[in-house]
């Protein structure tokens, strides 16, 4: 298997996108890796060459880049290099920290959409109190959506629950103001119906103070509402854990009983980091393309990793396509 990976993509980047790449290695036998980017600096951070190739280029989309302008003017950008590795069956999957409007229009124009998916979408797999996590669809590709698009989001969610963190039967909730039928807005009461009569495991409406409790496995919403809920989930967590060290720190008493505490607060953060998870796939393409955290340490590209490779060992984007033709011929 082939993945290829932006190692100029990122806050960290190229250190700790190497460091990833080189630990998925390591845990992968039979895993090659094409690095784009810089070679030289690249160099620097490889400590071995063993089933790595590098794609030199010095030009890189930078995160203040206007996303469609960036990918149709800089045609050797390591991201859109990396698209293109996968468009032309040279690599499986891709992988990039950066410009995540940038990666989406490049996955969109140069891996493709599957056909029959009329939007793609981004979707994380975020923390849940038991340790479960729950996967959230879409969280920022399309702003605006019809309810055939959340439909479609359900479908794909819930292949990418059973084939990928196996779980049989996944529950799909549709986010929601409130948790009776009638609720929301046009767009959730005509997708509360499409979710109701397809053929999956819909547990309704959810709400949004209920998705850490794990009320589903797979919650469905445009990606307008989507991405307020991800931004709030992820500052929330911020700040708890902000207020936690302050008031741990404040005197002596305190950093007593935070060094005791320091195992148990360590593996509290760890369970509520949510790149534990992988990055967010952006589903609906030909491809796996895997969207890692800006901020992506070595652990959390080694998670990325880990999440393509799933993807492609199950098969995920032909599943989803065998699904919506089977969808299309039923409904017609």
């Amino acid at each position: 298997m082939r993945i290829a990976i932006d190692a100029m993509g990122g806050d960290n980047a190229p250190k700790e996108i190497i460091a990833g790449a080189a630990k998925a290695i390591q845990h992968f036998p039979d895993l090659h890796i094409t690095l784009i980017g810089h070679e030289e600096q690249i160099k620097q951070h490889l400590q071995s060459s063993e089933r790595v190739d590098i794609i030199h280029t010095e030009e890189v989309i930078e995160a203040t880049d206007e996303p469609v302008r960036a990918v149709r003017r800089k045609k050797n950008a390591s991201m859109v290099l990396m698209a293109n590795e996968v468009k032309e069956g040279r690599a499986d999957a891709c992988i990039s920290a950066g410009n995540t409007g940038a990666l989406m229009t490049a996955g969109l124009f140069v891996v493709g959409r599957i056909e029959g998916i009329e939007r793609p979408a981004l979707a994380p797999t975020l923390p849940t109190l038991d340790g479960k996590g729950f996967l959230m669809l879409d969280v920022g590709a399309n702003v605006d959506a019809k309810p055939t698009h959340l439909l479609q989001y359900a479908i794909m969610g819930a292949i990418y629950a059973e084939k990928v963190r196996g779980i049989t039967n996944p529950r799909v909730g549709l986010l929601n103001v409130g948790t009776e039928d009638k609720k929301g807005n046009d767009l959730t009461k005509q997708t509360f119906q499409l979710l109701k009569e397809a053929n999956l495991n819909f547990a309704g409406n959810v709400e949004s103070r209920d998705l850490l409790n794990g009320v589903a496995d797979v919650v469905v919403t445009d990606g307008f509402t989507g991405n307020i809920a991800l931004k709030t989930i992820e500052g929330t967590a911020l700040s708890i854990f902000s207020m936690l060290k302050a008031e741990l720190t404040s005197s002596f008493k305190s950093k007593m009983a935070a060094a005791v505490l320091k195992p148990q607060l360590k593996g509290l953060k760890s369970k509520m980091d949510y790149s534990e998870y992988g990055g967010a796939g952006l589903f609906g393409l030909k491809a796996p393309v895997i969207k890692a955290h800006g901020s992506s340490d070595a652990t959390a590209v080694f998670n990325a990793v880990k999440q393509a490779v799933n993807m492609v060992e199950q098969q995920v984007p032909q599943t989803i396509k065998a699904a919506i033709e089977k969808f299309q011929i039923e409904t017609v």
